[in-house]
């Protein structure tokens, strides 16, 4: 493979992949037994961090699941849980209660690279319903793309997926300033309780363009 953009996007791509590499690694290490990833695609996380009695459940299309389960048969017969879902029509709650996830566990629930890809609507939608299969002491990790505050959103996004090859077959549709990125968090029900932007991480990672956030269920939202 030609590197191609990729190579643009390296100090990216390691500080988001080192973020939720040591999110998984600590709710290891704390005895949490469930880990949802969602919007997983090929990601390899239940097979390079599976630990007895951990279960994964890995949330994405069904066109990709079926691809993903026929792939990993290959050289596996304990697989994740792969839960098919789409996300712009299906209920993830509904379906994560389904697929055997316990609402009474603990759970790490990550969106890794996905949001950008949703509306506002679906962002809360989605989120609001993993909050509600959130037991104490679950969390949420998720990145988020994000502008500098003062430029129009729509601008934005008409300039960033016009730059992507598939900018219009998959474009992204959630580009917002911080604050109103955390906002949208909030009001989905959950409480960050730790914000990296990408260069905290690794220095020469452009700032302002990605958070990765760590949080925790609002217990006194309604």
């Amino acid at each position: 493979m030609r590197p191609g953009r990729a190579v643009l996007l390296r100090e990216h791509l390691e500080a988001r992949t080192a973020f939720f590499d040591r999110v998984v690694l600590e709710a290891l290490e704390r005895g949490v037994d469930q880990v949802v990833i969602v919007g997983a695609g090929y990601d390899d996380r239940a097979l390079r961090f599976r630990s007895p009695g951990v279960r994964f459940f890995e949330v994405d299309h069904p066109r990709t699941q079926a691809d993903k389960r026929r792939r990993l048969r290959r050289f596996s017969e304990e697989l994740p849980a792969l839960v098919p879902v789409d996300l712009e029509r299906d209920s993830i709650a509904a379906a994560l209660a389904e697929a055997g996830h316990s609402e009474t566990r603990p759970t790490l629930f990550i969106c890794e690279g996905l949001l950008v890809y949703l509306g506002a609507e679906k962002i809360t939608e989605l989120l609001a319903g993993l909050a509600a299969r959130a037991a104490p002491e679950s969390e949420l990790a998720a990145s988020l793309a994000t502008h500098a505050p003062g430029l129009p959103t729509h601008a934005v996004l008409e300039f960033a997926n016009a730059a992507r090859r598939t900018g219009r077959q998959e474009p992204w549709r959630t580009i917002l300033p911080r604050d109103a990125h955390l906002d949208l968090l909030r009001n989905a029900g959950w409480v960050e309780a730790e914000v990296l932007d990408d260069a905290d991480l690794r220095p020469n990672a452009p700032r302002g363009r990605s958070l990765l956030v760590r949080a925790h269920p609002d217990t006194v939202a309604p």
